[in-house]
């Protein structure tokens, strides 16, 4: 089955969008390179990217996001799939997915009054002191990234000395497990 019959919708192809991006490779030095220059020739900017093992032993895993149309990202997706550490490349739309991000606000002790507003906040946006120490504290807060950034924001009052956050993490809805889609490869190549 090609990919542009798997992402063929009614949907108006012209407006930019996020999509999810999934890439299941073999762990090769150099891969992750040689994909993003993809991105870059296609003029595709990465909001965001993690890369780690995936459940099947030897597979990793890209996880990118990007914003651009959708015959944009079928083309960069189809590109990615002719690389030959790639085993398989899916491209999601938000509603398609569960992601989370986390992010980690330092801050620096000298600047919190004994009232317990930064408790509250804490408390109130979801999130957990990580660390204390005389100097900072370390706050982490998992979620979407206009959550994380919504507490920066309130946050900056305390004087955040760093602030960083991981790029997504997500896992698809439909059931389909990769080992299926490997097998199925394995089946049309043998």
């Amino acid at each position: 089955m090609s990919t542009k019959s798997l992402y063929s919708e009614n949907t108006d192809h012209s407006l930019p969008k996020e999509y999810t991006l999934s890439i299941f490779t073999e762990n090769k030095i150099g891969l992750l390179n040689r994909i993003t220059i993809i991105f870059t020739r296609r003029h595709v900017n990465i909001e965001s990217i993690t890369a780690s093992e995936s459940e099947v032993e030897g597979v990793y895993r890209y996880t990118i996001v990007i914003r651009c149309t959708r015959e944009k990202a079928i083309k960069v997706v189809n590109q990615i799939e002719k690389l030959v550490e790639v085993l398989k490349a899916f491209m999601h739309e938000e509603h398609e997915t569960v992601y989370q991000e986390i992010a980690l606000y330092k801050i620096a002790t000298s600047n919190l009054k004994n009232d317990g507003e930064l408790e509250k906040v804490v408390r109130d946006n979801h999130a957990r002191i990580l660390s204390v120490t005389p100097e900072y504290i370390v706050i982490e807060k998992t979620g979407h990234q206009t959550e994380t950034q919504g507490l920066y924001g309130i946050l900056k009052k305390f004087h955040v000395l760093e602030f960083g956050r991981s790029g997504r993490v997500a896992v698809t809805k439909p059931m389909k497990e990769l080992s299926q889609y490997l097998e199925e490869m394995e089946m049309l190549n043998g």
